[in-house]
């Protein structure tokens, strides 16, 4: 039976406020002030209420809604693992006050995985868009300025080459047909075991591909060709294995095994064509030369992950995926957004311009973003919006009155603020966690970004708050 709140403390955990209460930061008093808002506890209540149909009135109690926003926005603020979160706040004190946990049982690291899974993108959403209407109402955020910038956060996946994905793709298909075997027996197609040989030529393409004379590239092709025709009998063993599933040739004998043996048949079908597309980019990287496939992969396990180079001296190349973050007066983010393929950044800012006067519901005074925004259709069409001043420099202006302009006070005093958002972003991968994302799946980013963001806002909110008071 899930509950907003829990309905009592006890007497214990009153004393236990008194005795840790000059131990709080100052900026947690003003964010556990926040977390009673009751639009927030309701957004999360109304999650984990639809897990079950009579989540509301029947079972055992579980976690409150309030202690579950807690705990997760408690593991974000401090980028922790749901193991270390466990730990910690079953060993501190102001821990288990902050997230109202008190002198019950704190909800084991599994337990906590699975309760924030139930809290998916759309309801990170409406928690973020809550926590922005907050700071408007405390007067924190008045939207008269905004400023925008992009990042990557990369997904959690190794460095891809053509050969660790074949390895990759042989050693999941094996694993899920001894899977298979062990629950069907003998039934059908044995198995023939290739990671030893696979493995074998992985190491042989490493260390060809250290050599750059002639002889050394026809070995690596070799190597690449054996490790192909592997992969391929691996492939076509698999789908001999799902089929003979399907068709029941391999069958168990228990409910509970058949169903572990159609999961291993789902988990089959899925991964052969993404091994099949890792093969083929692998030929015609290298036997045709063509390095743009249409939907290349870097990962097989983290499929939407996208290859994108920013132009950074310290990173030419990162994977993962592109993120929008738009910022308003004191530091607090008012959007985000993770873009599944990754767009222009001149093409993002009067969108968000758009989204500043939906969420604040006025123009801002002054848009400022970097050169990469810049393009005379976004000026123009943000003066139409509403915006008197607009701070985007030219790079490859010849005008010596766009020149003079971009001289002037105003627009050398916005590109100073501009910079702050390279501050918040780096903040935001520091301190956050937005450098890569430890969740799985395309809804797991924009979970994973979502609450890094609300994290940091209600950090922010909590500072302005604490020296507004004094």
């Amino acid at each position: 039976m899930i509950e907003p709140t829990r309905a009592q403390l006890s007497f214990a955990e009153g004393l236990i406020d008194e005795e840790v209460a000059p131990l709080w930061e100052e900026w947690m008093r003003e964010v556990d002030e926040l977390l009673a808002d009751r639009a927030l506890v309701q957004i999360v209540y109304g999650a984990l209420a639809r897990r079950c149909p009579n989540s509301r009135t029947r079972g055992r109690p579980g976690t409150p809604a309030d202690v579950v926003l807690r705990l997760l926005l408690l593991k974000h603020m401090r980028n922790w693992s749901y193991q270390v979160l466990e730990r910690e706040v079953r060993a501190n004190l102001v821990y288990r006050q902050f997230t109202r946990v008190g002198a019950q049982k704190v909800p084991d690291a599994k337990t906590l995985g699975k309760l924030a899974l139930a809290l998916g993108p759309q309801i990170i959403e409406q928690i973020h868009a809550r926590v922005v209407a907050i700071a408007c109402e405390k007067r924190i955020v008045r939207g008269r300025r905004l400023r925008v910038d992009t990042t990557v956060v990369e997904t959690d996946i190794h460095y891809p080459t053509d050969s660790s994905l074949l390895g990759d793709g042989v050693r999941v298909l094996t694993r899920t047909m001894q899977r298979i075997t062990k629950i069907a027996g003998r039934a059908g197609t044995k198995l023939r075991d290739r990671t030893r040989a696979v493995g074998y030529q992985v190491r042989q393409i490493a260390r060809a591909s250290r050599s750059r004379v002639p002889q050394g590239q026809e070995r690596l092709k070799a190597c690449y060709r054996t490790l192909l025709y592997h992969t391929a009998r691996v492939v076509g063993q698999a789908k001999r294995f799902a089929q003979e599933v399907a068709t029941g040739r391999k069958r168990a004998h228990r409910v509970l095994e058949m169903i572990r043996l159609e999961a291993s048949r789902a988990y089959l079908e899925r991964m052969i064509p993404l091994v099949r597309q890792v093969m083929h980019q692998t030929r015609e990287r290298l036997f045709k030369g063509n390095t743009h496939v249409p939907g290349k992969l870097v990962s097989l396990f983290e499929p939407h992950t996208e290859v994108i180079r920013k132009g950074k001296a310290s990173k030419p190349t990162e994977f993962g995926k592109m993120v929008k973050i738009q910022e308003a007066e004191a530091q607090i983010v008012t959007h985000y957004e993770v873009y599944s393929e990754r767009p222009s950044d001149c093409d993002l800012l009067i969108p968000a311009i758009a989204v500043h006067k939906n969420l604040l519901h006025r123009s801002p005074y002054l848009v400022t973003a970097d050169a990469a925004f810049f393009s005379q259709r976004n000026e123009t069409a943000a003066h139409a919006r509403g915006v008197k001043r607009v701070a985007i420099p030219n790079r490859s202006t010849k005008s010596a009155e766009r020149k003079q302009l971009e001289k002037r006070r105003w627009f050398r005093k916005a590109q100073k603020w501009r910079t702050g958002c390279e501050g918040r972003i780096s903040l935001l991968k520091r301190r956050h966690g937005l450098n890569r994302c430890r969740y799985k799946g395309s809804p797991g980013i924009q979970r994973w970004v979502g609450l890094g963001v609300i994290a940091d806002n209600l950090i922010n909110i909590g500072h302005a708050l604490a020296s507004a008071e004094r």
